[in-house]
Parts: structure tokens; C-alpha cells; sequence
């Protein structure tokens, strides 16, 4: 499927927002993922907390799906990808918490493989960073940059 100079430029815009925050938000998780059992214990305290956040997943999710349905290159894919992600961990939030609140216990006892998902995480964000910021708008696909 190739691109349109429409759905490349989509692409590069949602790179510039998903880049950044993959590098910070799952850059702080993995450097302080000592801290992260006592603080996820506390956020499923609170069925309220939970709920609202998964609303806010969803919420996150919901444009990106609307917006960026587009699979014509490696960038096009991974933002597209995240966004299901998060709309379908905020619904499972919403609908399931003791699903994800089971997953999160059993992390929280392997911090390592925690620094490594999320460490992972860290350089897609890099790597969409630099498409949306960095790399020159290119009109073939096939390289990975919108």
C-alpha cells in the first residue's frame, strides 16, 4: 500500500507527539521501576483512579485510531499499533482492572524484564522522535520515514 503525501505527513505529526512521550514516560518507569510496586499498589487502591485512567487511555487511543489508520511504513504501523494499545488497555482498565492489576504484581517481582519492556520503549520513541523531528519528509515508504 503506498503512502500519500497526505497520510506521510499524518504520520510525521503523530511521530512528533508519540516520540517524545515513549522517551520520557517509559524512560522514567524503567529508571525507577524500584518505586513502581509501591506506587501501582497505590493507583489500584483507588477504583476511581483506575477507572478514570483507563477513560483517559481510551481517550488517548480513540484519535489515533480515528486519525492515523495508515500501515504503509514502519512508523505509519508503530503509531498505529499504539494507538489500539492504549484504547484497548483503557478499556480493559474500565471493564477488567484485576487483569492488568495481576499483570502489574507480577512485574513489579521482575524488574529487570519491567527495564527492559519499557527501556524497548524508550527506543521506539527515539526512533519515532527522529521521524517526526529529525529525518527529511521522504516520498518512498519503504524506508521507514514517512
Amino acid at each position: 500500500m503506498s503512502a500519500t503525501a497526505q497520510s506521510r505527513a499524518r504520520t510525521r505529526a503523530f511521530a512528533r507527539v508519540i516520540g517524545p512521550w515513549l522517551v520520557i514516560v517509559p524512560g522514567i518507569i524503567a529508571v525507577r521501576a524500584p518505586d513502581m510496586g509501591p506506587l501501582a499498589a497505590d493507583f489500584f487502591a483507588s477504583p476511581l483512579t483506575v477507572w478514570f485512567a483507563g477513560a483517559l487511555l481510551l481517550s488517548g487511543g480513540l484519535p489515533i485510531i480515528a486519525f492515523h489508520q495508515y500501515w504503509s511504513s514502519a512508523a505509519a504501523f508503530v503509531i498505529s499499533l499504539f494507538g489500539w494499545f492504549l484504547a484497548l488497555r483503557g478499556v480493559v482498565l474500565l471493564a477488567a482492572p484485576q487483569l492488568i492489576e495481576r499483570g502489574v504484581a507480577v512485574s513489579a517481582r521482575m524488574q529487570w524484564l519491567v527495564q527492559i519492556g519499557f527501556g524497548i520503549g524508550v527506543l521506539i520513541g527515539l526512533w519515532l522522535t527522529y521521524v517526526g523531528w529529525i529525518a527529511k519528509p521522504d516520498s518512498s515508504p519503504e524506508n521507514g520515514v514517512p
